[in-house]
């Protein structure tokens, strides 16, 4: 601990990422990273922005790109809100809507960034217990007195909300914000964003991280009224008013607008999960159905960390979690990718 931190940085506990192996030959199921490759649009428009413009700044507003978003998600620009990754969009809203002397909500099990971002940012919370059948407790979500966050679909779980359900929170905290955190969301789960137009209070948070392949160029975006969307731009312009670069606004804005090849891709994932969820139920897993790009599970015949460790010794990577040590995360590979997994459980099981 060095002398010349602040006491900010002493009391911080940073987010934990998954791991990023340096090796190239593994089979990389632990971090929900999309196993097919982006829009071959969006590649494109990256490839050709590269030249003497890249001199320049990008544009501080980025509105072309607000408005190839507002356009698919059926609102006007000034309801969008961009940032590099969903991940800073969240830390903006924490800035934005939370208070350091108002508690907000958020369930126990759920994304590991929202308590760092509470505690970076001093602001008090209570954490929701899920339900026994790790759904997300509805009634103890409302009567935040200082706000609410929850993806949907869930993270670790998977498990995702009925609208209904995300409306009775929305319903429960009227004079809080509501943050939907909607990275997974196209993998099986019903968009929030029509209720961005109902109610004022509402966010929706989404990356290009997970459906469109593009982790890699760090884009998210939030839907909502224009009250909540200034207070994000507000945050923003006090940070860097330049913050997307060119090269990845090209790529977003053509990925964005290639569903075609998009909307197949999530149809292999989704069908490579609901394959591997039946193949791991064989196996004696104890496996949550998932609206996500990955399957939270529990082994029965092996310890959820032995088998993490044989099968990292293997080079195939899942995500094992300290504080939830009988389950483990896997993120939906390609179809040859899971069958290897699946082949490597049945080995590791069996020699037990």
């Amino acid at each position: 601990m060095s002398k010349f931190w602040s006491s900010t940085v002493r009391k911080t506990k940073p987010y934990v990422p998954g791991e990023q192996p340096k090796e190239t030959d593994v089979i990389k199921l632990n971090t929900n990273e999309n196993p097919y490759p982006p829009s071959p649009k969006a590649l494109e428009a990256m490839q050709n922005e590269i030249g003497d413009d890249l001199r320049k700044y990008p544009s501080p507003t980025v509105d072309t790109l607000k408005n190839v978003i507002a356009n698919r998600e059926g609102v006007a620009p000034k309801n969008v809100f961009v940032g590099n990754g969903s991940d800073e969009v969240l830390a903006f809203a924490f800035q934005a809507f939370f208070e350091h002397n108002e508690a907000i909500k958020f369930p126990d099990i759920t994304y590991s960034f929202y308590p760092v971002y509470a505690k970076l940012y001093d602001i008090p919370y209570q954490t929701v217990p899920l339900n026994d059948d790790f759904s997300i407790n509805v009634d103890g979500m409302c009567n935040s007195i200082g706000g609410v966050i929850f993806p949907n679909p869930n993270a670790p779980t998977g498990l995702a909300l009925s609208l209904n359900d995300i409306e009775k929170v929305i319903q429960g905290n009227p004079n809080q914000v509501v943050i939907i955190d909607e990275a997974y969301v196209a993998f099986g789960a019903e968009t929030a964003a029509p209720l961005t137009k109902k109610y004022p209070n509402v966010l929706i948070t989404r990356t290009l991280s997970k459906s469109h392949a593009l982790a890699g160029i760090r884009l998210g975006y939030a839907i909502g009224s224009p009250e909540l969307i200034e207070g994000l731009e507000r945050i923003k312009n006090s940070f860097n008013s330049y913050t997307i670069n060119r090269v990845t606004l090209a790529g977003a804005e053509a990925a964005l607008q290639d569903d075609g090849y998009y909307s197949e891709v999530i149809e292999r994932v989704v069908n490579t999960r609901e394959w591997t969820r039946y193949e791991l139920q064989q196996k004696g897993f104890e496996v949550l159905p998932s609206s996500a790009n990955f399957l939270f599970c529990k082994p029965t015949e092996i310890q959820a960390r032995e088998l993490y460790e044989k099968l990292k010794n293997s080079k195939i990577y899942i995500r094992y979690f300290d504080n939830l040590e009988d389950y483990i995360r896997i993120s939906i590979g390609t179809e040859e990718e899971m069958q290897a997994l699946v082949d490597h459980i049945k080995q590791k099981v069996s020699a037990k």
